[in-house]
C-alpha cells in the first residue's frame, strides 16, 4: 500500500459515537465522524476563540482581555497629570511674581530688579545679553520730559455707582485717626491709633497676597478682595495669616504694632487701592 493510500484510508476512516441508556442498553443516539470533521472542528473552535477575544478586547471588557491596556491607561493619565502640573506650576510662578512686584511697590524699590514675565534676554556670540525691549532715545527722552510732574490726584479712578454700595466693609480696627488720607503728600492711606496689642480685621472676604517685613513699613499684610479692591494693612507686630490663605471679613489677621522706621508710635496705617490707585479709607470705613 502506497502512501497515497495510506493518506486516504487515513482520511476517510470512520468512527461511530453511540449514546445508549445504561439500564436497557438501548440507543438513544449515534453521531458518524472522520478525522477530517474532527480537524475542521478544532479549527472552527480555536477561529471562534480569536474572533471572540478581538471583540472583547475592544469593548468595555478590554480591561480584561487586552494586555497593553494598563499601560496606555497609565501612560494617558501620566500625561493628564504631567500637563496639569506643568500649568499649575505656571500659574504659582505668575502669583510669585505679581506678588513680588507688590512687594517691591510697598517698600518703595525700583523696578529694575524684577524680571518680568513677558522679558526675553538672548545670548550673542560674545556672550552679552540682548535685551530685545532696552528703552530707545525718543522713549527715554519722552521719561526725561514728564519726569517731575506732580501727580493729579483731583480725579480719582472711575467707579460705578454701585461699585461698593451693597459692600460692608468692617473696621480693621477702632481707635482714632490721627494722620488723614493726603495722596500728594505720599500718604496714601490713614494712620489709626488703638490700644496695645489690639487685633486688626480684615474689611472683607479675600485673598492674602502678602505677608512680610519691609524695612519701613515693618509687618505688612495685604488682602486682594473682589471688584479689583486691595487694602493693606503696615506696623503690625505680629502677622497672623500666611500668603494664599482665604479670609472672611471681620476675620484677626494681625496684631496692631509699631514696626518698621516710618513710624513714631503704636498705630495702624491702613490703605485702600482700587484698579491700581489710591482711595480714601474713611468714605467706606468708620473707625471710631
Amino acid at each position: 500500500m502506497g502512501l497515497r493510500e495510506k493518506a486516504k484510508s487515513w482520511v476517510d476512516t470512520k468512527f461511530l459515537f453511540v449514546i445508549r441508556k445504561e439500564e436497557d442498553f438501548s440507543v438513544i443516539t449515534s453521531l458518524s465522524i472522520t478525522k477530517l470533521k474532527v480537524g475542521l472542528i478544532f479549527v472552527l473552535f480555536l477561529f471562534l476563540c480569536f474572533a471572540l477575544s478581538l471583540f472583547a478586547s475592544r469593548t468595555f471588557l478590554k480591561a480584561w482581555f487586552d494586555p497593553e491596556y494598563l499601560e496606555t491607561e497609565n501612560t494617558a493619565r501620566i500625561l493628564e497629570l504631567s500637563d496639569s502640573i506643568d500649568s499649575l506650576l505656571m500659574e504659582v510662578r505668575q502669583r510669585d511674581l505679581y506678588v513680588r512686584n507688590i512687594q517691591m511697590v510697598i517698600a518703595g524699590e525700583t523696578e529694575s530688579g524684577v524680571i518680568l514675565g513677558d522679558s526675553v534676554s538672548l545670548e550673542s556670540g560674545s556672550g552679552k545679553e540682548i535685551d530685545l525691549f532696552k528703552k530707545s532715545e525718543s522713549t527715554r527722552a519722552i521719561e526725561e520730559e514728564f519726569r517731575g510732574v506732580p501727580m493729579d490726584f483731583s480725579s480719582s479712578p472711575i467707579m460705578m455707582s454701585n461699585t461698593f454700595t451693597e459692600t460692608y466693609f468692617f473696621p480693621p480696627i477702632k481707635g482714632i485717626v490721627v494722620a488723614a488720607f493726603e495722596p500728594q503728600a505720599n500718604h496714601f492711606g490713614v494712620d489709626i491709633v488703638a490700644i496695645e496689642n489690639e487685633p486688626v480685621k480684615a474689611i472683607a472676604d479675600g485673598t492674602v497676597i502678602m505677608s512680610s517685613w519691609t524695612l519701613e513699613t515693618g509687618y505688612v499684610i495685604g488682602i486682594q478682595h473682589s471688584n479689583e479692591l486691595v487694602s493693606f494693612y503696615k506696623h503690625n507686630s505680629v502677622l497672623l495669616k500666611s500668603v494664599g490663605d482665604l479670609i472672611r471679613g471681620g476675620e484677626i489677621i494681625s496684631i496692631i504694632g509699631n514696626t518698621g522706621e516710618l513710624t513714631t508710635g503704636q498705630h495702624l496705617h491702613f490703605e485702600l487701592w482700587y484698579k491700581g490707585s489710591p482711595l480714601n479709607p474713611q468714605e467706606f470705613i468708620t473707625f471710631n
